[in-house]
């Protein structure tokens, strides 16, 4: 089932807002198979999941469709990829936005596609893989979860196998992957569809929840978001929560300024983490 919205409408009529600052981060919703499709453009579709409120999607051009982000674990790509073919059954490339499981674990289901990121994030998959599932194994044992437990278990995800081409041709249609700089990792690809006005910016840019710094590069990530938002787009999709507007993603950025201002701060010696950290505007920053 396809959700067609006003995107404009949708979004205008929606509070797309940061929780409060220096609040906790609320726990991601939890949940078995689930999804539904948000029409956000003229093919441009986003598949949103109460499971850690992901948000994954898919951009039909006349010869080829492009897969944006297949999921966490072998079952949930299955899933992505039957409601993909119920969509469109034309052939299919994938992008990977970067290589944190829930993003990429889904990936065999969708083969033998292309599946472009970049090379960076072949590498960080590579080496990380194993980690990521046993630490995510043991947080869904630990909230009683045992069928996405079990699954990511028994879940080896493919390494992107191409490079991601700084354009992808789907037939009528152009699709720019692009590197706009370092952020929420080392290795973030955003999806830009200029025919549409839509970014899928991966973890770059987040709704619902605050910014994940596990893997960030604090100090780049403002500028990332200065570039994301050069590039003009209408509606942005975030690799979690609601499509949000220009306007959300530049006062994430601001806040994201403010943050990596007080990581200056902290790395100079010129203010104490505890100190940062009452400040900060967001939770869990790592601190120098």
């Amino acid at each position: 089932m396809v959700v067609v919205i006003d995107v404009l409408s949708f979004l205008h009529g929606c509070a797309f807002t940061d929780p409060p600052r220096g609040g906790a981060r609320p726990a991601r919703r939890m949940g078995h198979v689930d999804g539904r499709w948000v029409e956000v453009g003229d093919g441009v579709l986003a598949r949103r999941y109460a499971e850690l409120d992901l948000t994954v999607g898919l951009v039909i051009g006349a010869d080829r469709a492009l897969v944006v982000d297949t999921r966490g674990d072998a079952r949930q790509g299955v899933e992505l990829a039957a409601a993909v073919r119920e969509t469109t059954a034309l052939p299919l490339v994938v992008a990977i936005t970067h290589a944190h499981f829930d993003h990429c674990f889904g990936t065999a289901a969708f083969l033998p596609a292309p599946v472009h990121a970049l090379p960076v994030c072949r590498e960080v998959l590579a080496a990380t893989a194993d980690a990521q599932r046993s630490e995510w194994v043991a947080h869904y044992r630990s909230r009683g979860d045992d069928l996405t437990a079990d699954s990511l278990a028994t879940t080896d995800p493919p390494l992107p196998d191409s490079p991601a081409p700084a354009e992808l041709d789907l037939g009528g249609r152009v699709v720019d992957l692009r590197h706009l700089g370092r952020g929420h990792t080392d290795h973030d690809l955003v999806a830009h569809v200029p025919d549409a006005g839509m970014v899928f910016a991966g973890d770059l840019v987040e709704q619902g929840a605050p910014p994940a710094f596990e893997d960030a590069v604090v100090a780049e990530w403002p500028g990332t978001l200065t570039a994301l938002l050069g590039l003009g787009p209408r509606v942005v999709v975030p690799g979690h929560g609601d499509p949000v507007d220009r306007a959300f993603v530049a006062e994430q950025r601001d806040r994201l300024t403010e943050v990596a201002e007080l990581h200056a701060a902290v790395a100079r010696g010129d203010l104490e983490a505890a100190e940062a950290a009452a400040r900060s505007p967001y939770p869990d920053v790592p601190w120098p």
